[in-house]
């Protein structure tokens, strides 16, 4: 799992050739951390299939301005350079892994 910046999103996200999980995630967001390892783990469990990037959005701010984040942690799915797909706010890893499973099976 990659950390993406506003310089690299374009080339790592919208021009991947797979689909792509972006994690917007925070420091100090207790929901975001607590995700964190499992997101470690999809990036893993589906790595043949998904991209899986991470965006600080303490330190991207404008990114997310661009991405029209407004609350953390956000989840955005992207298939041939599209957004495809956002969940957003406090989910259980289960909700999170049966959003991407849905979103998989729709980019093929």
């Amino acid at each position: 799992m990659i950390a993406v910046t506003t310089d690299t999103f374009e080339p790592e996200v919208r021009q991947a050739a797979q689909p792509v999980l972006v994690d917007v995630w925070g420091p100090r967001c207790g929901p975001c951390l607590a995700l964190m390892p499992f997101v470690e783990e999809v990036a893993g469990q589906y790595s043949d299939r998904l991209k899986v990037v991470k965006v600080n959005a303490q330190e991207n701010r404008r990114l997310c301005v661009q991405l029209k984040v407004m609350s953390l942690p956000t989840f955005l799915f992207y298939s041939q350079g599209q957004e495809v797909g956002r969940m957003t706010g406090e989910v259980k890893a289960h909700e999170l892994q049966r959003w991407i499973e849905e979103r998989l099976n729709q980019a093929v």
